[in-house]
């Protein structure tokens, strides 16, 4: 008995040292139990005299803390260093295989390189390989088959990001929208391609076109591929295959891009002719369609509000009444989520072309928030999201380019240190989302839709 209760005060003793770091031995620990015990019951200050002394003893190593600090960070940089490198080496073997004779070869490189460039910011390594880049894009575009002259166009669009406004990024755009403008406008291509060159189009005008001249082009390409589905005003609209739907809604958005950079003047011209045709979008079988049609025409009421405040549309009844019938859609062979989505998108959409304001939208991103607060800013923000996909938020953090866009200033910087004391517990971070869910499960019960609704 008396061995089995001297293992259990060596185990607590044990367990003790490692969680309060103490350096006395087992039996010392044992025979101190007492005296412990009574020096509680006489003083009740004798922990708080150890805190005092756990907390002296800390400050009087600062130089050990800190370089301790200094070493990790060290290394950090060290490892992204290492990183960087064995990323630019996997980079320039795509870049060399882009030119192999292997169809699958060259498409599994365009792949690579497309999630490479999303996910990281690498202007310095594409500045110096742009050329060969130009040239081996073009040849995929050319001669390439469907998948491969789509991954082509989304990697020049991610380029036009990566290089931005400056006259190499220009020069980049300028080489291969001629090709890009070919393949959008052939009618034999493969829809997928069309429809990836309609993206790379819009963005990379966005980005890197200079002249007035390649906005009003791309802008007139654009929206020829749409509007021909549309009709002429007050008709019907024409019926479009649903291969077709992905390229018209692409063609659409990237359209809608390149209106919140349009010069005043043209504004004007450009609501006479497509405000009128839009609304037959509304009734297409495609649900991607009929929300980019209502975010578009949303667009351009806040357009036509900026010119002139008190503008007025002649059809409003009509429009706000096929927007209402979208808002409370609760057909049941549409997908539940489709409906969801349509619903949400459409209300927005009705509130505003009545009146009201934008609804904002809040994003956050490391120790950032961005404010998307107007149809302009939602559309640019979808159009970078859309590319670059999980990348955006590093892109938001690190891309000069994003930033002068949004606003956001000048990159942080910021040491480990700094970042460390910025990060909240995960208790804090329990509590807040617990908050944060009961907040919404509230909100979300007011605004559910009923079946008893009054329309």
């Amino acid at each position: 008995l008396d061995r089995e209760v001297s293992r259990g005060l060596v185990r607590s003793w044990e367990l003790r040292c490692d969680w309060e770091g103490t350096e006395l031995g087992p039996w010392q620990f044992v025979l101190g139990l007492g005296a412990r015990s009574s020096t509680q019951a006489d003083s009740g200050t004798s922990e708080d005299e150890a805190a005092s002394e756990a907390r002296s003893t800390t400050s009087e190593c600062p130089s050990l803390l800190s370089t301790t600090a200094e070493d990790s960070l060290g290394g950090d940089v060290v490892d992204e260093l290492s990183q960087q490198e064995e990323l630019e080496e996997k980079l320039k073997e795509y870049v060399d295989c882009l030119t192999d004779k292997s169809a699958k070869i060259r498409q599994g490189a365009l792949e690579s390189l497309r999630l490479s460039l999303a996910s990281r910011l690498l202007p310095d390594f594409l500045l110096e390989r742009r050329l060969t880049l130009a040239d081996a894009l073009e040849k995929c575009l050319k001669k390439g088959k469907s998948e491969e002259q789509a991954l082509a166009a989304a990697v020049l669009g991610l380029l036009c990001v990566q290089l931005g406004p400056g006259p190499k990024g220009e020069e980049l755009f300028h080489s291969l929208q001629p090709l890009l403008v070919s393949v959008l406008s052939d009618s034999t291509a493969s829809p997928t391609a069309r429809l990836h060159c309609a993206s790379a189009l819009g963005l990379g005008c966005y980005v890197a076109a200079a002249d007035i001249q390649d906005l009003v082009s791309c802008l007139a390409c654009l929206e020829g591929v749409f509007s021909r589905s549309c009709g002429t005003s007050g008709s019907t609209a024409a019926v479009v295959p649903a291969s077709l739907h992905g390229l018209l809604c692409a063609a659409l958005q990237a359209w809608a891009l390149l209106l919140t950079i349009c010069p005043s003047t043209h504004i004007n011209h450009i609501l006479d002719r497509q405000l009128p045709q839009l609304p037959q979008l509304l009734s297409s079988e495609s649900v991607n369609l009929r929300i980019a049609a209502g975010e578009t025409i949303a667009l351009l009421f806040e357009l036509a509000r900026d010119l002139e405040e008190d503008f007025v549309y002649e059809d409003m009844e009509a429009l706000c009444s096929a927007l209402r019938t979208l808002a409370t859609d609760s057909n049941k062979y549409r997908a539940k989520a489709d409906r969801r989505r349509q619903r949400s998108t459409f209300r927005a959409v009705l509130h505003f072309v009545e009146g009201g304001e934008c609804e904002e939208e809040t994003i956050r991103f490391g120790l950032e928030v961005l404010y998307v607060d107007s149809w302009a800013r939602h559309r640019i923000y979808a159009a970078f999201k859309d590319v670059l996909g999980s990348g955006m938020h590093h892109h938001l953090q690190n891309n000069e380019l994003l930033r002068d866009i949004f606003g956001l200033g000048p990159v942080l910087v910021l040491d480990a240190t700094t970042l460390k004391a910025c990060k909240i517990s995960r208790f804090e971070k329990h509590l807040y989302n617990a908050a944060a869910f009961k907040a919404r499960t509230k909100a979300r019960s007011r605004t559910r839709d009923k079946r008893a609704d009054v329309v």
